[in-house]
């Protein structure tokens, strides 16, 4: 977008402002403060006027419990300029999950060129990221552009020792992503649920690393008893909630040695301060590292968030399913419509 002559002219930005909402306010602004570089970029250089679409939650059709005016108010907190805009939930056109060119038409109708800057929805194929960029001169946002870099980088040669961690529930929804990068890694380190489907039958091509010992919980319960055990020991019928003290020890010294980490998935039921520490040890060992550093996925990034490091991480993704399907080797639908992004 920086090669784009935007002075005077109106401006289309597909924006990721799908944020967490409280009723009717939003709780957590993190994707609208990554839009603003792009949009006040845009205001800086002249534009007369920028309108910004995004989609908000999942709604089949109008919803108003999706609304997209608490995100309005709060970009406009943030911004402060008339010249801005924001158009209502893209969802509630069925023309946009349908990549219809109505639709497209319709976001398209009155600007001059369109700036796309939604990585986290660049993997969808819909009217806001694929059709209206084939109705204007269309290019890449700030926030697209810098996704692509860091993420892009997992992918070329890195500085090693090149260090993967991956938690969370489900191994299914990682073994693409693993086995692309995991393969190229020096070591993969599991944790969290899928560290217990790993350990009963490992889906990948190589060694894996996994834990020693894990804190166990008699139920699934934020005050249930609990014990360290061995990862090999885990009592009939108890569960598996975070990693033990010995492998958050071992996972840290394995992180902070590395030069190039990439984090996606806790390592047990961060949400309850019982079962914390695994993840939140992952985080400030991160933090620690010399290397890059790459978090991504929903999870992993609240938690940078909670122990007050983010701002000690390489990057910090945006992307969520998006940022998977890049790191796995799939072409990225909303990337390729934009000429040379």
């Amino acid at each position: 977008m920086e090669t784009a002559d935007v002075d005077g002219k109106v401006v289309l930005v597909r924006s990721d402002l799908n944020v967490p909402l409280e009723g009717s306010r939003v709780a957590d602004d993190t994707r609208i403060r990554a839009a603003l570089p792009t949009i006040r970029s845009l205001l800086r250089r002249g534009a007369r006027e920028v309108r910004v679409c995004s989609h908000l939650g999942r709604p089949k059709g109008r919803d108003e419990r999706y609304a997209i005016e608490p995100v309005r108010a709060r970009l406009a907190e943030l911004i402060g300029d008339e010249r801005v805009s924001v158009f209502e939930n893209t969802r509630f056109d069925p023309g946009e999950t349908a990549n219809d060119e109505r639709f497209a038409r319709e976001l398209a109708d009155g600007c001059d060129l369109y700036v796309n800057d939604a990585f986290g929805s660049a993997h969808r194929a819909h009217a806001s990221t694929v059709r209206v960029a084939g109705l204007l001169p269309a290019y890449a946002g700030l926030l697209l552009l810098e996704e692509l870099r860091h993420l892009g980088a997992l992918l070329a040669e890195v500085g090693r020792p090149f260090v993967i961690v991956s938690g969370g529930a489900k191994v299914d929804d990682k073994i693409a992503v693993l086995e692309n990068l995991g393969s190229r890694a020096d070591e993969v380190l599991i944790g969290g649920k899928m560290a217990e489907d790993v350990r009963s039958s490992n889906p990948f091509s190589f060694d894996v690393v996994l834990p020693a010992d894990i804190v166990a919980a008699a139920s699934f319960d934020a005050d249930a008893e609990t014990q360290v055990t061995a990862f090999e020991e885990l009592p009939q019928g108890w569960l598996g909630l975070d990693i033990g003290p010995e492998t958050r020890e071992d996972f840290a010294r394995r992180i902070t040695g590395a030069q190039t980490v990439f984090w996606n998935g806790p390592m047990g039921v961060f949400e309850w301060p019982a079962f914390a520490a695994g993840t939140f040890a992952v985080a400030r060992a991160l933090a620690e590292c010399s290397g890059l550093t790459v978090v991504g996925g929903g999870d992993s990034v609240r938690a940078v968030h909670e122990v007050g490091v983010a701002d000690r991480i390489s990057w910090i993704s945006t992307g969520g399913g998006a940022a998977l399907e890049l790191l796995e080797g799939k072409e990225l639908p909303g990337v390729a419509a934009i000429p040379a992004a």
